[in-house]
């Protein structure tokens, strides 16, 4: 209960002191509440209903329809603090910061941010290109009591660029077309935002192989300077390069900034599978043995020297670079494989919390609905951070000792249905009574 009320007021903090904005902070605390127990898919009508049902919260329909459509929740303000209430944000000295696109299906033509997505991870009964939203998300790796866990940071909608030229409904705020951004300065901008309210602590960012570009390093290096570097896995066709050999007194001519030709990834693992070590590394939940040669070369799209990784398997084998030359092979296999996290984020977003099934339509409700389910996530995962003792798994499953997800919802739902907890965090419409008033009122009753 305490544990939720310091992670609560400080949220409640950025509304305004009058009687409204004592109202709308309440109800912001509640509705995230209403969000994060698992009573039923975050639907705004289902929220309504958890307010009403379980917190016994007296408010309109067009009260709470307006307020999750309002255009005056400081959102910005509310995740700076929420990156504020995160113990233990570094891991070995560093952010790390995940970083990946997903899709939302939806259903109807007047939803924005919804146009025609090719899914490359479609399955065969399901469509390759489903009316869908495209959304940027970074979020922040960590190790929660022993496990890897994704929070989120930020989020950005994507549209493409014919959509927003065709001026469509489904790409306007208030009747105003929203200007046109690549997926990589969107995700630029969230980085640099990342990096600047952490000045202190260097920044990596781990990204499938479409990020790890020189599109999304140059601008986010440019801003955050030596203290950025970037994780990422390269394509079987990249072309890789010897470190240029020293220049020696008196040689005339330009220092060269490439070395001798090596050939493409392909080529080079078929080389060095013969001279590959064997290392223990936790991925993904157990201490696994994996084959693993190492080198540091040159990458013509980075324009510097990068930590290349070849993982080899039985028949396959994947290739990770690193631009921090100080990670040790280790860390970048465990790093990379942390990555899985945020996949597993989206489905806790879409599937657990049920931001997938919201009936939003206008852009000011769509953006509020998700940043409610995001910021919900992470609460979720800081809570389960700052608990004494390790949540207990309820489903117990062959080769899982871990606590889930859905674990730490439960205890936050035990906590935020106690009779006591709204004497910690009042409710809309019940301002906290003066004891001593209320004493006195009774005795002259």
């Amino acid at each position: 209960m305490f544990i939720l009320r310091d992670l609560l007021r400080p949220l409640q903090a950025h509304f305004s002191a009058t009687d409204l904005g004592r109202e709308r902070s309440s109800l912001f605390a509640y509705t995230l509440l209403a969000v994060i127990v698992p009573f039923t898919s975050s639907m705004t009508s289902n929220l309504l209903r958890s307010l009403v049902i379980l917190f016994g919260i007296e408010i309109k329909k067009k009260r709470f329809y307006t307020f999750m459509a309002s255009s005056t929740l400081p959102w910005q303000k509310l995740w700076r603090t929420v990156w504020g209430l995160i113990p233990c944000s570094e891991t070995d000295g560093r952010l790390l910061v995940a970083l990946d696109d997903y899709i939302n299906p939806k259903i109807g033509k007047s939803i924005f941010g919804c146009e025609t997505i090719f899914d490359h991870a479609a399955k065969a009964n399901q469509s390759q290109y489903p009316w869908a939203q495209n959304i940027v998300s970074v979020g922040l790796l960590k190790q929660v009591k022993g496990r890897w866990a994704c929070l989120f940071l930020d989020c950005r909608f994507y549209l493409a660029r014919k959509t927003i030229e065709a001026e469509k409904d489904n790409a306007k705020i208030k009747g105003t077309v929203v200007p046109f951004q690549t997926k990589l300065a969107q995700a630029g901008q969230m980085l640099i935002g990342i990096g600047n309210h952490f000045a202190a602590s260097p920044l990596l960012v781990v990204t499938d192989s479409w990020f790890g570009s020189g599109s999304l390093w140059r601008p986010v290096r440019d801003a955050l300077g030596e203290r950025f570097h970037m994780l990422s896995r390269l394509r079987c066709n990249n072309v890789l390069y010897a470190q240029p050999d020293v220049s020696q007194p008196g040689q005339r001519g330009r220092r060269r900034k490439y070395g001798k030709r090596l050939g493409s990834v392909t080529d080079r693992a078929a080389e060095v599978r013969q001279k590959a070590k064997t290392y223990t590394v936790n991925l993904y939940g157990k201490r696994r043995e994996v084959c693993a040669y190492d080198v540091v070369v040159m990458l013509k799209t980075l324009k510097r020297p990068v930590r290349v990784v070849w993982v080899f398997r039985k028949t396959q084998w994947v290739t990770i670079f690193s631009t921090d030359l100080e990670l040790s092979v280790i860390q970048i296999i465990e790093y990379y494989g942390a990555r899985w996290k945020i996949e597993s984020g989206f489905k806790e977003l879409k599937q657990d919390i049920g931001s997938r099934t919201s009936q939003c339509r206008n852009a000011q409700a769509v953006n509020n609905h998700l940043q409610f389910c995001m910021m919900a996530s992470t609460i979720t995962w800081i809570y389960a951070d700052r608990l004494k003792a390790d949540p207990e798994r309820r489903h117990k499953v062959n080769g899982r000792t871990s606590f889930a997800f859905s674990d730490v919802r439960r205890l936050i739902a035990e906590a935020a249905l106690d009779d006591d907890f709204d004497r910690v965090c009042p409710k809309p419409g019940n301002p906290t009574k003066n004891s001593l008033v209320a004493v006195l009122l009774r005795m002259v009753a």
